[in-house]
């Protein structure tokens, strides 16, 4: 027996909201089924707080459960829990009024949104994830009796712009939803949403992991050809990341991160963390073994699954992690974040800037304890990913310190290894206050390098920095542990401006030998050069080329311009060595015959080969060649 069903009109701003639902929002129709099967699972978490709650309470818990049936004959789908269920005054609040604060808000949103992924996202916000169910219904009928009364209640409409209420005598606890599905359209691409197997990679997709069992009726055909129909568990409710760390084996942490990154290998690191308090969440992330082919393409996809409460909200969530841990996998399950966020939101959530500084710091903090403790596997992890941490050192200030406390680099010390930051400050010599470093584009250049010759003679090691990135960070990282970078390719190095007694008489008197014909080059190669001076960095080179201080290095000039950027040409410093007897004849022989055709071609090959020496390209290689060969042929 029931009473009469009463109609109720949808206000005129909820009406214009369900037609632009219908007809315009949700990209994925799929997620209609998350939207039920997750209220489902709310509904049973309720009944189960409330019986404890209220001893007295007349509730059946015995088996809390989600049941999907599909009826393919009339087309309906019907989504059945056991849960805390509703009264006729809970389904006319919640189910009868669309969003009663902020309907308004939410169609403006709605009509400025082009994205239909975007818009679809939006609609989380405000509670109207139910009404997606109009998107594959063109009607819909909710049936529901609240744990502990008598009476239910039958809500239905066809989303047009009225509904009908009713109170029901025969109800079962809990909430039957049923979508009378719309026709299947080939236009539309409308999937058959009765069919077994559609609904279980649905619900395997977005509701594996949610505590309660989702069933569905499903047929089976044995090895005869018969066909029968049982009730099945189809979603897994393995949650590895809401289960103590002690009661997971390692092999379930590695089958879980190859069903999740289609992996065929085992992860490197493992990094299981649970936050408590105010906002809670589970994390459980994975450091790959071997970096994906395409870590450094435009189009590879970042970020980590994003689940709340269980059900899965988006892939590549790139708002939890920043992209110089694009490397990492894993699943973040929040507890109050909405069901479903729009990436907008997620940038500027609070909730979310919270979780990424934590789950950045661990990681972190994980490669640390790595590099600590088993320094072959932090090695392994360096050779694959280093690059790609490294470009935290120009994009993550706040952790800036804490990267470079990780990272490894190529160094004079030992061409088989890698050395750390720490490890090289404490080799410095107790006159050194400075890091020093040269950057390149491979280590046979830079190590061979004239720039370097000098503090391989005096025991100085030098970093040999030779990827993309490391051009860009030096320019940034101002210190480590209170030790400055220093390029040794840029403004002064006097490494031997005195002599042995400390005077500095020497130097002092190269500087006025070789003043003429330094001011001499520098006017000729002013085209080329800056300046011409004397080299406290050469032992056995004739000249090499710097910068000053705050120029842009040459390789960083070039990756600029290789990317599109018109970048203005810097002119570099060319240094002689007044050691070396091709510079001090140059000296003799502008002193004693001032200049001459023959000594402006020689300075010119001095600068080229200064270049060439480097790695660097000359300007015009027709031109230096063709002196060289001359000069060549004088010579025989």
């Amino acid at each position: 027996m029931s009473t009469q069903a009463e109609t109720f009109e949808f206000q005129a701003e909820s009406r214009k909201l369900l037609q632009l639902m219908v007809h315009a929002i949700y990209s994925n129709k799929d997620t209609f089924l998350r939207e039920l099967v997750s209220n489902a699972s709310d509904a049973l978490d309720k009944v189960r707080l409330e019986s404890f709650r209220d001893k007295d309470l007349e509730v059946d818990t015995s088996d809390p459960h989600v049941l999907i049936e599909a009826d393919r004959e009339h087309r309906t789908l019907t989504v059945r829990d056991n849960g805390i269920g509703m009264s006729r005054d809970e389904v006319q609040e919640l189910i009868g009024t669309i969003a009663k604060s902020g309907t308004a808000e939410l169609l403006q949103q709605l009509k400025d949104t082009k994205d239909g992924a975007a818009a679809q996202e939006l609609i989380g916000q405000f509670g109207l994830g139910f009404y997606s169910s109009f998107m594959v219904a063109d009607r819909v009928t909710l049936l529901t009796r609240r744990a502990g009364e008598d009476t239910g209640t039958r809500w239905d409409s066809t989303g047009e712009g009225t509904y009908t209420i009713e109170t029901v005598d025969e109800a079962p606890q809990g909430t039957a939803v049923t979508l009378h599905l719309k026709a299947e359209d080939q236009e539309d691409s409308l999937l058959d949403y009765t069919d077994s197997t559609t609904i279980t990679n649905i619900v395997k997709r977005y509701s594996d992991f949610i505590s309660w069992p989702v069933r569905m009726e499903v047929e089976r055909t044995d090895s005869e050809g018969e066909t029968t129909r049982q009730i099945e568990t189809i979603n897994s409710m393995k949650a590895l990341w809401a289960r103590p760390k002690e009661e997971v084996a390692e092999e379930e942490y590695h089958e879980f991160y190859k069903h999740i990154s289609h992996d065929w290998n085992d992860p490197l690191e493992t990094i299981h963390m649970r936050a408590e308090g105010t906002f809670e969440y589970q994390a459980l992330l994975f450091i790959p073994s071997m970096a994906p082919f395409d870590l450094f393409t435009r189009d590879h996809k970042r970020g980590v699954q994003l689940y709340v409460k269980r059900v899965f909200i988006m892939d590549d969530c790139e708002a939890l992690l920043p992209e110089y841990l694009r490397f990492v996998k894993g699943v973040v399950d929040a507890q109050d974040l909405s069901l479903n966020v729009s990436r907008e939101i997620l940038q500027q959530d609070r909730q979310i800037q919270m979780m990424r500084k934590r789950l950045v710091k661990k990681v972190l903090s994980t490669v640390k304890d790595m590099m600590t403790e088993d320094p072959d596997r932090y090695g392994k992890f360096w050779d694959q990913f280093g690059q790609a941490v490294k470009e935290g050192l120009v994009n993550d200030l706040d952790n800036r310190d804490q990267i470079l406390e990780i990272a490894s680099f190529e160094s004079t010390h030992d061409p088989e290894s890698k050395t750390t930051l720490r490890q090289y400050v404490e080799r410095m010599k107790d006159d050194q206050d400075s890091i020093y470093y040269i950057t390149g584009s491979s280590r046979s250049k830079v190590e061979n390098s004239p720039h370097i010759e000098a503090f391989r003679d005096k025991g100085l090691e030098v970093l040999l920095l030779t990827d993309p990135v490391d051009e860009m960070w030096v320019e940034s990282a101002p210190e480590f542990d209170g030790k400055q970078f220093q390029s040794i390719a840029k403004g002064q190095v006097d490494l031997n401006d005195q002599d042995e007694d400390g005077s500095g008489t020497e130097r002092a008197q190269q500087e006025q030998e070789f003043s003429e014909v330094l001011s001499w080059m520098s006017t000729k190669l002013a085209d080329d050069v800056k300046e011409v001076r004397l080299s406290s960095r050469l032992s056995t080179s004739p000249a090499c080329v710097v910068g000053d201080t705050n120029d842009m290095g040459p390789t960083l000039e070039k990756m600029y311009r290789a990317m599109g950027h018109e970048v203005p040409r810097v002119k570099r410093i060319l240094e002689v060595n007044p050691n070396h007897p091709l510079v001090s004849g140059m000296r003799d022989a502008y002193g004693k015959n001032g200049e001459s055709q023959e000594l402006e071609e020689t300075a010119e090959l001095v600068h080229g080969m200064a270049l060439l020496a480097e790695g660097g390209e000359l300007r015009e290689p027709s031109q230096f060649t063709s002196l060289l060969a001359n000069r060549l042929a004088q010579t025989l």
